[in-house]
């Protein structure tokens, strides 16, 4: 594990390839793709995971009456989604994906917000397991029936009314992950019907200004990171992103710091660049 990794929130893939196998531990993949992309991740996943690792699909674990995408189901489908993969609450979960943090974030997140009390990401993900040659598992892989409780955190969890007044009145800091050009509004959004700009007052993160090689940089890149965009560490914060996956990288790296506390704003630009009630600022 690198230097400066905080060890409550990582394991290596040494750590998890001695404990693959204890009855108390699950692995999950948690891998998303972006649009436009052109990759399966379910498919991906079957062609090769970490043994034992079920497939966390955050699209299919989700709000299926809203238009947004991803959102968060309610506590009741979330848990007959656990059940069904085997995952109890009271698990210790390791959550891995195959590209740079993205989809694993967003799934450390989720499982903590309906009450997982142990969940940690694994360190260099699947690329690192990769190259040290451990072993690989195709198909989907099964385990025993598991009953999840769910202890839904809504404080964590930010609607468009609670961004609205942070916006207004800045009760709180708002980062957006987005890359600055959709932040500014010169990049037009990917999907489709959206407003390009961001939420008035808020500030700039680009995730990807926290990771290197598909890692959460060490202490002091993040740090920096933050500072450079003006954000207050001792003040409330609510992430942002496109769709709410790239924002959990974001509150990730602000606990890694020790930013306790981050709440997530679920509907992100999405929800925020279609509404036409609501401002935008650009440039």
């Amino acid at each position: 594990m690198t230097e400066d990794r905080n060890p409550a929130l990582f394991v290596s893939t040494e750590w998890l390839a001695k404990n693959l196998g204890a009855p108390d531990l699950a692995v999950i993949d948690g891998t998303f793709f972006m649009p436009g992309e052109g990759r399966d991740a379910k498919a991906e996943h079957f062609a090769g995971h970490i043994p034992g690792a079920v497939f966390f699909d955050i699209d299919a674990i989700a709000d299926h009456s809203s238009a947004l995408p991803h959102m968060l189901p309610d506590p009741s489908a979330f848990a007959a989604e656990m059940a069904r993969l085997g995952l109890s609450e009271n698990m210790r979960f390791v959550v891995y994906d195959s590209t740079s943090l993205m989809g694993a974030a967003r799934v450390w997140w989720t499982l903590r917000i309906f009450g997982a009390r142990d969940v940690k990401i694994l360190d260099g993900g699947l690329p690192q397991w990769r190259d040290e040659k451990r072993p690989l598992e195709t198909g989907a892989a099964q385990r025993p029936p598991a009953s999840f409780t769910p202890r839904f955190n809504s404080s964590g969890v930010a609607d468009v009314e609670t961004v609205r007044q942070a916006s207004a009145t800045g009760a709180a800091q708002i980062i957006d992950a987005r890359a600055h050009g959709r932040f500014t509004g010169e990049t037009p959004e990917p999907r489709p019907g959206l407003r390009s700009g961001r939420i008035p007052q808020s500030l700039n993160v680009p995730w990807g200004e926290v990771v290197a090689g598909g890692r959460l940089k060490p202490d002091a890149g993040v740090k920096a990171a933050f500072a450079k965009a003006g954000v207050d560490l001792e003040r409330p914060v609510i992430t942002t992103c496109g769709s709410g996956v790239t924002a959990a990288i974001l509150l990730l790296a602000l606990e890694s710091i020790g930013k306790n506390g981050v709440v997530l704003y679920d509907g992100s630009w999405s929800e925020w660049g279609a509404r036409q009630d609501l401002p935008v600022a650009v440039g």
